[in-house]
């Protein structure tokens, strides 16, 4: 890892305490708000543990923030979104696709294929989640239903429901995720057709 993206991760601990202090929050409170342990919350804003994605995605949920600002990535003028693409363990690329602070986030996943060793750990945290299917087979298990979603097919749930994302086949699969808080689902605007 180069200097300058140590530089960053180490700064996000003090950025993750200044955000919960503002919010006159607890670790205990956050721990709840995103199913992450106390123990680790601490080891992270004190920096004596290295943020990931896994555990940045729901603390920036919790803060109401974007992941650029949470990781304090340089603000630009520039209208368009600048994808940065965050490498994660086991091979998943995430494109974080917002930027605003609050409300719905959207993120573009990139999942590698399906190997033998892949076990579905499924998770759950607050929030509400929308995924639309771009390519590829997308293997989604939601509580006790495994089902298999294909390009232009989409799903929406509440996160407090066991739930884990992976590809079906060999290949990789793309898809979108709108992520935003518990009771905020996307809403789709059907066109309307004129009266004759």
């Amino acid at each position: 890892m180069n200097t300058e993206k140590s530089e960053d991760l180490d700064a996000v601990g003090p950025r993750l305490r200044n955000l919960r202090q503002e919010r006159e929050t607890t670790l205990a409170e956050m721990s709840t708000a995103t199913g992450i342990s106390i123990s680790t919350l601490s080891r992270l804003e004190s920096g004596s543990r290295r943020p990931t994605l896994e555990l940045l995605l729901p603390l920036a949920r919790a803060h109401g923030v974007t992941l650029d600002e949470l990781v304090d990535a340089p603000a630009t003028g520039d209208p368009r979104v600048h994808l940065r693409p965050i490498h994660c363990k086991g091979g998943q690329t995430v494109l974080p696709l917002t930027r605003r602070p609050g409300g719905i986030q959207a993120y573009k996943f990139i999942l590698p294929g399906r190997r033998s060793s892949d076990q579905p750990a499924l998770k759950t945290h607050e929030g509400y989640e929308w995924a639309y299917v771009l390519n590829g087979q997308l293997r989604l298990v939601l509580g006790e239903y495994d089902t298999v979603l294909s390009p232009g097919e989409a799903a929406e749930f509440d996160t407090r429901t066991p739930h884990w994302f992976g590809a079906a086949t060999t290949g990789p699969v793309e898809y979108i995720g709108l992520i935003g808080r518990q009771g905020e689902r996307a809403h789709i605007r059907v066109r309307s057709t004129p009266k004759t």
